[in-house]
């Protein structure tokens, strides 16, 4: 338990966590209010701290690699609905992922990955009246 004189209301618990990596020393600190009683030290930091990382990882693929991050339109009704478009678009990238993709190079690839890889294809379709016929290109790396 740590307490500033100054700027803390009260008393906050701290966790560390101390590594030593390649590149050197690698500390890192957790402060919060949780009781010991309602998070052990190591649930604290494994399952509460880094499922924050983790969805702060989340929230910029979805800005970067699905284009959430363009809400330039002059209404905000717009505006959500293009924050709606992205979020669609997670879902719609991301079930395949998970349910698809297990066992293969892309199990653990960032949505932009899948976006490129395997939904950004350039291809000819031909249909007749027995099969369809999708011709692409043979430098195509997949």
């Amino acid at each position: 338990m740590y307490a500033t004189r100054e700027s803390w209301s009260r008393r906050r618990r701290v966790v560390g966590k101390a590594e030593h990596l390649a590149k050197g020393a690698d500390p890192r600190f957790v402060v919060t209010s949780l009781r010991p009683s309602e998070y052990g030290a190591r649930e604290l930091y494994e399952d509460l701290y880094r499922a924050h990382g983790d969805m702060e990882n989340r929230i910029k693929e979805c800005r970067l690699d699905l284009f959430a991050d363009r809400t330039s339109a002059k209404s905000m009704r717009a505006n959500q609905l293009r924050l709606w478009f992205a979020f669609l678009a997670y879902l719609l990238i991301d079930s395949p992922r998970r349910l698809g993709l297990k066992q293969t190079r892309l199990e653990n690839a960032t949505r932009g990955a899948i976006r490129l890889k395997l939904l950004k294809l350039g291809a000819r379709v031909t249909v007749s009246v027995r099969r369809i016929k999708v011709s692409m290109a043979s430098a195509h790396p997949y």
